[in-house]
């Protein structure tokens, strides 16, 4: 599949998916606390996606059980929701969630701190995030995809952290998953360049040790080699020749003043 320019009809549709997957977010973390089940968060999760009138994007998406991946420290995407697994204080969980809108999916993540944790996991939350926001940096109409990948990395790298390679980015539209592929790592070529109408899911995934994956038994959950920790932090973005839009953010996010909503064209 080519990658594909929206048209302004389909930009309101995608945004009108972020917008309502930034508020499934929000008040999904809200919820979480100690003594929950990953079953439980999922079926919070969905109720929130159908009330707003939309489908999960991940529910029996190449048979994927759920309408949220819950994943848990090691964890770095694709955790399957059980009710033998229960959440606890301290940990970290991430919560990937898609939705689609009138046929058109936005895509995003966040991890969350249950409780107190540890000043490791703050950081490496708090730096997930940053990444994420070094790498949109270079997401404008005529820059080109690996300066996105570049500064994502760069920013890893300075806290010593590891980069997941084994699993990307991607383009956005009518389908979950369309060209181009986004890497969080360096490449050594410039990739597509960016064009304003483009739309993609970008998203770190940072661990505390080694950017090394293994899958487990279920075939799905990918946790880090070392077992220890990971975090984290996706948005579905618009390139436009300025500053890209994110559309999946939260209102809570514009009030902290990590990025102002909109683009410019």
């Amino acid at each position: 599949m080519p990658v594909t320019i929206k048209s302004a009809r389909e930009i309101e549709l995608m945004r009108a998916a972020g917008k309502i997957l930034g508020k499934v977010h929000q008040d999904l973390g809200k919820e979480l606390k100690p003594g929950m089940t990953t079953l439980e968060i999922d079926h919070i999760g969905e109720e929130m996606i159908r009330s707003y009138g939309c489908i999960p994007s991940f529910k029996n998406y190449h048979g994927f059980p759920a309408s949220v991946c819950v994943s848990v420290n090691d964890e770095v995407v694709h955790g399957i929701p059980s009710k033998k697994r229960t959440i606890q204080e301290g940990d970290l969980v991430s919560l990937d969630i898609g939705v689609v809108y009138k046929g058109y999916h936005s895509d995003a993540a966040r991890t969350h701190g249950i409780g107190e944790i540890s000043q490791n996991a703050s950081e490496l939350m708090l730096r997930t995030r940053e990444c994420f926001f070094a790498g949109i940096r270079y997401a404008s109409a005529g820059n080109y995809l690996h300066q996105i990948s570049g500064a994502i990395h760069n920013c890893a790298d300075k806290y010593g952290y590891g980069v997941v390679r084994d699993l990307v980015g991607h383009g956005i539209g009518s389908h979950l998953h369309e060209e181009p592929e986004v890497p969080n790592y360096r490449k050594f070529h410039r990739g597509i360049r960016l064009r304003s109408g483009m739309t993609l899911a970008v998203e770190p995934m940072i661990n505390e040790g080694t950017g090394n994956v293994e899958w487990m038994d279920n075939e799905w959950t990918v946790v880090t080699r070392d077992h220890k920790l990971s975090a984290h932090y996706e948005n579905t973005i618009l390139i436009t020749k300025g500053k890209p839009e994110i559309l999946s953010i939260t209102e809570d996010e514009i009030a902290e003043g990590i990025w102002m909503p909109g683009g410019n064209e």
